[in-house]
């Protein structure tokens, strides 16, 4: 595979003006559509009251059969979540790793440990296409997706318990919720929710609708089903055509349409419920928990790293501009750290408030609160995966150099393994320490 050359670093702290013009969102009323205004490089709403049937026009197949349409609620925003610091600090309920980088506010941070010298492999699944999807870890399973077009769970000792065919690829991260059940999407334009004991469906939602379910082109993916999260209060947030937000039995509480585009992120919700959610119109989008846009940021090319809000309610987001993105109240631009390549890759938290990212350089930057960035650690080609913090520090992240990679705080190498393929799958961490991921060789390793 091509070599990236060395990342171009450019920083812009809030602290102090930027050193060069921001090229990024806004820069008066007239660049931002219909009513907005232009607030510190950001599109947002002026004050007004809010609709009380601001989606009331979204029409989905939201049934147990996924063939049925259903409205949405057409009520008032609901409340605010307030989930305190004290939510924000205790262990994911439903297993070691329950969804994407590990819970719903994206935090990339593990309350467990990683190998802290090279692991070596105990087990791993073999299926019939590349894996790609981050596996949910409960108590005593995995689930994850292939590129077989299947969905597939397993025990933690690798033994396969069942495999559920759908109708495409399979990119999504699985998402687990209450009474358990796993919500996964596909690129087949639904999203399952699946019984953990048996794969048995429980529903299914069909996005769209879209001229083509499957196949390749704009238009084909439009409605793939590539981000699935869980929020504290059991809301399942599904990103497709846009960002549908389903109770735990399948109805549609709300659908946000940005417009014709494709929306690739897994959502995180915020500390205050607010919804983060990325899209290929170049936007990542806040919603309040009713579904009613609160503010957007123009970036320089496509959102589809999936958000990662901090417990003082930072946004930090990556974009196809070369750009890792700090955000502060209304979608203000904190700074921006600019990579030499797309950062599809979503921002992980370590304790100390760094923030890590990779990017399509080879490079994983180590980025302090305020802007700057602490080091770089080279790769020997792309990194699209997103790294991995375990509860000492360790940084754990793969690329398309076909190794697996761990960093001690300050950037050194602590330990790499080879696998056989490219490493674009996101770590995820087990509670007896052990760490799965997914491989291009078509397999889902686990390291101990």
């Amino acid at each position: 595979m091509n070599r990236v050359g060395l990342a171009i670093l450019v920083v812009l702290a809030a602290a102090c003006p930027p050193a060069i013009p921001f090229p990024a969102g806004c820069g008066k009323d007239t660049d931002c559509k219909g009513s907005r205004i232009c607030v510190a490089n950001a599109c947002i709403d002026p004050p007004k009251a809010k609709s009380a049937n601001a989606n009331a026009n979204a029409n989905v197949n939201a049934n147990a059969n996924g063939n049925a349409n259903a409205n949405a609620d057409g009520g008032a925003p609901g409340p605010s979540v307030d989930l305190g610091a004290a939510d924000l600090a205790s262990p994911p309920p439903l297993g070691a790793s329950p969804m994407f980088h590990g819970d719903a506010l994206h935090t990339g941070r593990s309350r467990f440990r990683a190998p802290q010298t090279q692991p070596r492999e105990v087990m791993h699944v073999a299926t019939g296409g590349v894996v790609y999807s981050s596996p949910a870890i409960g108590d005593d399973v995995l689930v994850f997706g292939s590129h077989d077009r299947s969905i597939y769970a397993t025990s933690l000792d690798g033994t396969i318990r069942w495999r559920r065919p759908t109708g495409d690829l399979v990119w999504s991260a699985p998402a687990l919720g209450s009474g358990g059940v796993a919500y996964v999407g596909s690129d087949d334009d639904h999203l399952y929710a699946l019984d953990l004991k048996d794969g048995s469906l429980k529903w299914q939602l069909t996005a769209g609708p879209c001229r083509t379910a499957v196949g390749s082109g704009p238009e084909a993916a439009r409605c793939d089903v590539d981000g699935v999260t869980v929020a504290p209060d059991g809301t399942i947030y599904a990103s497709a055509d846009g960002l549908y937000a389903l109770r735990p039995d399948g109805s549609l509480k709300w659908k946000f349409s940005p417009g014709p585009t494709h929306c690739a992120s897994s959502a995180a919700v915020g500390p205050d419920g607010t919804v983060y959610v990325g899209c290929q119109d170049d936007a990542l989008y806040a919603l309040d928990p009713g579904g009613v846009k609160l503010w957007e940021l123009r970036a320089g090319d496509d959102v589809d790293s999936s958000p990662s809000v901090a417990p003082d309610g930072t946004v930090y987001v990556g974009s196809d501009d070369h750009r890792l993105y700090a955000l502060g109240p209304g979608g203000v631009v904190r700074f921006a750290v600019t990579t030499g390549g797309a950062v599809r890759s979503s921002p992980a938290q370590g304790p100390d408030g760094t923030i890590y990212v990779g990017s399509f350089d080879g490079s994983l930057y180590a980025v302090k609160p305020g802007g700057a960035v602490a080091w770089s650690f080279r790769a020997a080609d792309r990194i699209l995966g997103s790294p991995l913090v375990d509860a000492a520090g360790l940084i754990v992240f793969g690329a398309e150099d076909d190794r697996l990679y761990a960093l001690a705080p300050d950037g050194k190498l602590q330990w790499s393994v080879l696998l056989d393929g490219d490493v674009d799958g996101t770590p995820a961490l087990g509670a007896d320490g052990t760490l799965y991921v997914g491989s291009d060789d078509r397999a889902l390793h686990a390291l101990r």
